[in-house]
């Protein structure tokens, strides 16, 4: 009974990957809209460059998004990913390094909600997720793909602490907080995430 239960948890449905694609193509959407205003929202952070890193959560939601909502292994990696094609097809200026971006912020996030097994969906865990995409984003940008190069150690440092930051609060809490949203209107009513609204934020399966 416990293995078929299992099982069940981890099989994803057609309206499982419907709704994981409807939300990785309107977050795709949301991305290419972000990318083509963020020249002018860094403006503000022209006297510290580091500081734009504190605009990279609205990159990485869909991850913690599509798993709160999905439920599912995968669920994460697959947002996150396909957003960042979606991105790419409708052109940015970032160009094709979207996608490994997206698989790296992706995995990041699905990291952690394997790490609690696919069974705990609550407030710590989506702030962990979105903690975990941001810092696996900054880390990759600062010493992987160099794309702050130009930085010295500590404003690297300061790159990768406000990327996990800003992927906490946006990717995590709102995230969080959009799915409880959703589930209050029964607009997730054939998901597992149907009853989120009335889940306590600290509940904890074992």
């Amino acid at each position: 009974m416990s293995t078929s239960r299992t099982t069940q948890r981890s099989t994803w449905r057609v309206v499982d990957i419907v709704i994981a694609s409807v939300i990785a193509v309107a977050s795709g959407v949301v991305f290419w809209a972000w990318s083509a205003s963020y020249g002018l929202f860094s403006l503000a952070f022209t006297a510290f460059p580091p500081g734009t890193a504190l605009l990279t959560g609205l990159w990485l939601f869909p991850a913690v998004l599509g798993a709160l909502i999905i439920r599912k292994p995968g669920a994460a990696l697959f947002c996150e990913v396909l957003a960042a094609v979606v991105e790419a097809l409708l052109g940015t200026h970032w160009g094709m390094p979207v996608l490994i971006s997206g698989l790296v912020q992706g995995l990041g996030a699905e990291l952690v909600f394997a790490l609690f097994r696919y069974r705990n969906w609550n407030l710590p865990v989506a702030l962990l997720a979105g903690l975990g995409s941001g810092l696996f984003a900054g880390l990759s940008e600062a010493y992987v793909v160099g794309s702050v190069a130009e930085y010295t150690e500590a404003m690297k440092l300061f790159h990768v602490g406000a990327t996990a930051f800003s992927g906490l609060v946006v990717a995590g809490l709102l995230s969080w907080w959009i799915t409880r949203a959703l589930a209050r209107t029964g607009a997730l009513s054939n998901l597992a995430s149907r009853r989120a609204h009335l889940e306590p934020a600290f509940a904890v399966r074992k």
